[in-house]
């Protein structure tokens, strides 16, 4: 069946349906995203819809991306920043009835997983999120606006768990009283955060780094570049090193409901420090790097409290094919913490023996 794009999108691009072909790709569950491939040269392009549902203010994402491509083309001009087309007015974006639109370059041989299947995989990713920031480092994150609000802010999560608690008819938090039981047992981690984050400089963070939005080289799956760029505002390294610790260390992701099969697996844990900090580990302050550890705990925390707060909310936010998802799925980043703390000691031996080899 042939996609459809409303003709204004792809003519403010000097685009039609005469002269392209459309496939629909990508496995996220925010944005659309299509492959635009033009005839008959096969030039590919892609092309992707902002939801305005989630992000609210689409203009603040252009202007983000398009500073930081700004310094990046002045500072390092060999490196690969994938950033949005202009239309042929020379706007950021194609705007249609509402809809936000970007058309960016597709970059040939690569390949963006859905999972990972190697440590060497893992470590090309986390390089490639590490590089990212290290050549933003002399760039002034404040330049930058907040796409979504409060995002990684584990202080607002907590307090939407409680007030989700607060609200919760009797049959869900019954349901529930053992993940709150937990949740709360784990709000110390909260008051690491607190007493943490204005130790933690400002720098310019993904926010989302799975490994589908970092292209490898589909040969030999080296590192290429970064994509998916709507969350790229300041934040703390936490939330990015912690963001692979939750979706690179284990390998079944949160909607596994066998328990027993979510475990670390440390030579992936290892290979995604090394990769890190092979580019971030000469800049990271001690405070940081006191803190790699907790980064991971911090983020599966705040997740498995929006997981959980979700389901006290009735399921409203994340997509459920069966009533008790989103219970199920903190039960499991429920157990991955637990891991993590578990094989603390192992896991903060690697750390530090990572943090010799850097310079």
């Amino acid at each position: 069946m042939e996609l459809k794009i409303d003709e204004t999108i792809l003519e403010a691009y000097g685009l039609t349906h005469k002269n392209i072909n459309i496939q629909q790709i990508g496995s996220g569950h925010i944005n659309g995203t299509y492959l635009l491939t033009k005839k008959p040269s096969n030039e590919k392009f892609v092309l992707q819809y902002i939801n305005t549902n989630v992000f609210t203010n689409p203009q603040a994402i252009a202007n983000n991306i398009q500073a930081v491509a700004d310094f990046l083309n002045q500072q390092f001009p060999s490196y690969l920043f994938p950033a949005p087309l202009s239309t042929i007015n020379g706007k950021n974006m194609a705007v249609n009835n509402g809809s936000y639109w970007r058309l960016s370059p597709f970059v040939d041989d690569t390949v963006a997983l859905d999972t990972l299947s190697s440590p060497k995989q893992a470590y090309e990713a986390a390089k490639q999120f590490g590089k990212l920031s290290r050549l933003l480092d002399d760039f002034d994150s404040s330049k930058l606006q907040a796409t979504i609000v409060g995002f990684h802010d584990l202080a607002l999560r907590f307090e939407q768990f409680q007030t989700a608690l607060e609200n919760a008819n009797t049959t869900l938090k019954t349901q529930a009283a053992k993940e709150i039981e937990v949740a709360i047992g784990f709000q110390y981690l909260l008051n690491i955060y607190q007493e943490l984050k204005n130790h933690l400089p400002n720098r310019v963070m993904h926010h989302d780094t799975k490994i589908s939005n970092v292209l490898l080289n589909s040969a030999n799956y080296e590192g290429v570049c970064v994509i998916d760029l709507d969350t790229l505002m300041p934040g703390k390294f936490i939330s990015d090193l912690g963001d692979m610790m939750r979706t690179y260390l284990c390998e079944f992701s949160e909607n596994e409901t066998d328990l027993t099969k979510i475990k670390i697996r440390e030579d992936y844990f290892s290979a995604m420090i090394e990769g890190y900090l092979f580019e971030m580990g000469s800049i990271l302050t001690n405070k940081e790097k006191q803190a790699i550890l907790f980064s991971g705990k911090y983020i599966i925390y705040m997740q498995a409290l929006r997981f959980l707060s979700d389901y006290l909310n009735g399921s409203v936010y994340y997509p459920i094919h069966y009533p008790t998802q989103n219970l199920d799925r903190t039960k499991n980043q429920f157990k991955l913490l637990q891991e993590l703390v578990d094989n603390e000691e192992k896991l903060q031996h690697i750390i530090n023996q990572s943090l010799l080899k850097v310079h």
